[in-house]
């Protein structure tokens, strides 16, 4: 999320946040036009994925960050009143669930894990062990597992992710009031072993939204656009890497493990330069093009519901705090760099969207908040369902990358005269600038032009080849040209694809 001051600004902040609001309140239309204009509209939407209210009694806030599937199938909601509770019922047709509150006296909860009879809760301050040792279903242990790093501001924010196959769980700090590293370790992520060590792996982070693992079980994470960051994004965590915003350095010192600070990045350069100047840093895996997808995307969790979510297994769904949307995408590893595109999926959401959770029954919990700065839903807080109603949309199901162009998939079959003709595939591209400023506009844009497309027989995928692929710039494809074999039209037909690297020939997916 992103952030306007610090706390000896707050008159400040709230004139700004008044005006943002009523800026929403009176552009939100434009805002929201634009967004369906581009997405298709929430009516086409809801014939495929319906939104269902999970009503939140009126005597509970229930703000949530993070959640957790339980072994008896209630899901854990941790709140940023820092409250955890334990509901059942969220997958019902018409769901009318419980709520029992397990723990609280905790801190902006955005990170829940069960292991071994307890809840690890990723607060601003710490990581903690909360358990209920006498049984009677209230938490009476709280245990401080990790708390190496810093909290001084609210504005602090940390977020943890689910357990490793090893049993490590990862946390993103963001910075000092957005925009400084004043206390320890603020901008960096944090390995934290099963034995308690905590290990510093990362640096150069500004406002992460969630950390968690891909599709193809790499650690990620999302960064919120700001200060050396033009738009949000999701990016690669490695061990020793550089997120990519130098005002974390000063903590090196204190990190033996991760070596020297690495160099300075030159203001007003391009990612695609500076990762070849500095090998520490991590380019952008997947670039969200501002306002076209979202302004402040925030947790993300893989699909692994086999099948009862529709025909998007193993992608990654994210929300959107500003714009109260979801939205997928999907990575590749090509010469060892991690990068992928990104889809729309679907807006209508009545909050601003924090974290997202897939349920045992296979729906989509998603809730949030609009405290602190305006969003796009009209409701201070909300949990919902997103479910898949069993009908399939025409989609672009994933874009993979190829020596020379482009793999498109879709989840119908495409018609041939369409799917076949290269001017129904428009692809353009823009990079941005990387740079200390505060976002940043979309500059060098192309146009490469799409030589040929083969349609596969079943319609299913076409392999397009483009007279150019440019790397560190996002392809940005409009395929609203495309019919579905029965003549249907696109329910999305932008995607967004961000080249780090080109593999070689027989190489790609």
């Amino acid at each position: 999320m992103n952030c306007y001051g610090k706390d000896s600004t707050r008159a400040f902040l709230l004139t700004l946040s008044v005006g943002l609001l009523l800026g929403l309140l009176l552009g939100g239309a434009g805002m929201a036009e634009e967004v369906g204009d581009r997405w298709g509209t929430e009516d086409q939407e809801r014939a495929y994925y319906r939104i269902v209210e999970v009503p939140i009694p009126k005597d509970l806030v229930i703000e949530a960050g993070a959640f957790e599937t339980l072994p008896d199938g209630r899901i854990a909601v941790g709140t940023r009143h820092g409250d955890i509770y334990f509901v059942s019922g969220v997958d019902e047709a018409k769901p009318q669930p419980e709520y029992h509150l397990f723990a609280s006296g905790l801190d902006e909860i955005f990170g829940l894990a069960w292991k071994d009879g307890a809840l690890y809760v990723t607060q601003s301050c710490e990581l903690t062990r909360v358990s209920d040792r006498d049984g009677d279903g209230r938490a009476d242990r709280f245990e401080v597992v990790s708390d190496a790093w810093g909290y001084g501001t609210y504005h602090e924010y940390a977020f943890g992710s689910k357990f490793d196959p090893e049993g490590s769980l990862y946390v993103a700090l963001g910075l000092s009031s957005s925009y400084h590293s004043q206390q320890l370790f603020r901008g960096w992520a944090f390995k934290v072993t099963p034995e308690g060590k905590s290990i510093p792996i990362a640096s150069g982070m500004r406002s992460p939204g969630g950390i968690g693992f891909n599709e193809h079980g790499a650690l990620f994470y999302i960064e919120s656009q700001g200060p050396w960051n033009s738009a949000c994004s999701l990016k690669a965590v490695k061990e020793g890497g550089f997120m990519g915003h130098p005002i974390s350095y000063n903590w090196y010192e204190f990190a033996p493990n991760m070596g020297k600070a690495p160099a300075e990045p030159k203001s007003g350069s391009r990612i695609i330069v500076e990762k070849d100047n500095i090998p520490q840093l991590q380019p952008y895996a997947v670039i969200f093009p501002y306002i076209r997808m979202g302004r402040s995307i925030t947790g993300f969790e893989v699909n692994r519901t086999k099948g009862k979510f529709g025909p998007f297994e193993n992608q990654i769904f994210l929300g959107d705090y500003t714009l109260s949307i979801l939205m997928r995408a999907t990575t590749e590893e090509i010469n060892g760099v991690w990068q992928g595109a990104c889809y729309p999926f679907r807006e209508g959401l009545s909050t601003g969207i924090l974290n997202s959770h897939f349920t045992p029954g296979g729906n989509l919990l998603c809730g949030g908040t609009n405290r602190g700065w305006p969003v796009r839903g009209l409701k201070p807080y909300a949990l919902q369902r997103v479910e898949w109603t069993g009908r399939m949309p025409f989609e672009i199901e994933r874009i993979s990358i190829t020596a020379d162009g482009f793999r498109v998939k879709f989840t119908k079959p495409v018609a041939a005269a369409e799917g076949g003709n290269p001017a129904s595939y428009k692809v353009t591209t823009f990079t941005h600038i990387y740079h200390g400023a505060y976002g940043g506009p979309e500059v060098d844009q192309t146009a490469p032009v799409v030589q040929s497309v083969k349609l596969a027989d079943d319609g299913l995928s076409a392999t397009l080849v483009l007279d150019t692929l440019t790397k560190g710039h996002v392809h940005e494809f409009d395929l609203g040209g495309l019919r579905s074999r029965d003549g249907e039209e696109l329910l999305h037909h932008d995607a967004y694809y961000t080249v780090n690297e080109v593999p070689a020939v027989g190489g790609g997916n």
